[in-house]
């Protein structure tokens, strides 16, 4: 959201050398591993590798990929990363990854199909779970919401296979207030969120959802009233009245309380 911005792009060999030193050290042991904005294919090709050898050093590592690519704005959907990503991700990081945390606009770019409906969304996501990942959660969606045009609708579906070999699966729409501003970093904290929810209640899509998604709610209402705030009376916040207020919502984010209920579908 700013106008500038200054720093270095860490390239695949960089990102081998770092890898390279944990393993030196053996200390490439991990439990998750969580990947989001990337803009070049060697470096999430890389990341492919690092994670299927984390994955042999221990077959319980849970890869979590928020694969962003881009976004819709009034209803049309624009990339913010180069388009030769989006065959990468589709054909190496999603077969690899467990968890996957899409907007529409990604998932109907990982699968080709575009969706209308909660049913093409649930098609869609089955397309998904038969790529690789155990669960799909669409983050955002322009579809209707049941409470009304206020309400943001988001979309979860966790596939797990039981002891005698069938697979059943979870499904479950979430329903939370549209909050008035552009936030930048709210795909980033959904993903950090639904990794560390979903290891407390890895059987539960519901609860790891609403505990989510409520967090975003108290961590958004706080931003917002913050921003406004700062801004004065009848002014628009900026950009960096609207960094979200992270660290004054910790116990938010450790214990939320949950104000956002999930229907399973």
């Amino acid at each position: 959201g700013y106008a500038h911005w200054k720093g270095q792009v860490l390239n695949s060999d960089e990102l081998h050398e770092l890898y390279e030193g944990l393993k030196l050290n053996k200390v490439n042991r991990y439990d998750y591993v969580l990947t989001g904005y990337t803009r070049d294919t060697s470096f999430l090709a890389m990341v492919v590798d690092i994670v299927q050898e984390l994955k042999q050093q221990n077959s319980n590592l849970v890869y979590v990929c928020d694969p962003v690519m881009g976004d819709k704005w009034n209803g049309e959907g624009s990339m913010y990363v180069p388009k030769d990503l989006l065959p990468v991700y589709r054909d190496k990081v999603v077969p690899v990854a467990d968890i996957i945390t899409p907007n529409q606009f990604e998932a109907e770019l990982l699968t080709g199909r575009k969706i209308h409906t909660e049913e093409e969304a649930l098609e869609v996501m089955d397309m998904l779970h038969a790529m690789g990942p155990e669960t799909v959660v669409i983050t955002s969606s322009d579809l209707q919401a049941p409470l009304g045009n206020d309400y943001l609708i988001a979309l979860g579906s966790h596939r797990k296979t039981n002891a005698d070999g069938t697979k059943m699966t979870q499904r479950i729409r979430v329903e939370s207030p549209k909050v008035d501003a552009v936030f930048v970093g709210t795909g980033d904290l959904f993903a950090a969120m639904l990794l560390a929810w979903t290891h407390k209640h890895p059987n539960n899509l519901k609860v790891a959802c609403e505990k989510t998604v409520s967090a975003m709610q108290h961590v958004l209402q706080r931003t917002i009233k913050s921003a406004k705030a700062q801004a004065g009376e009848g002014n628009k916040p900026n950009s960096a009245q609207l960094e979200l207020r992270m660290v004054q919502s910790k116990k938010d984010i450790e214990n939320p309380e949950i104000i956002v209920k999930a229907t399973v579908l």
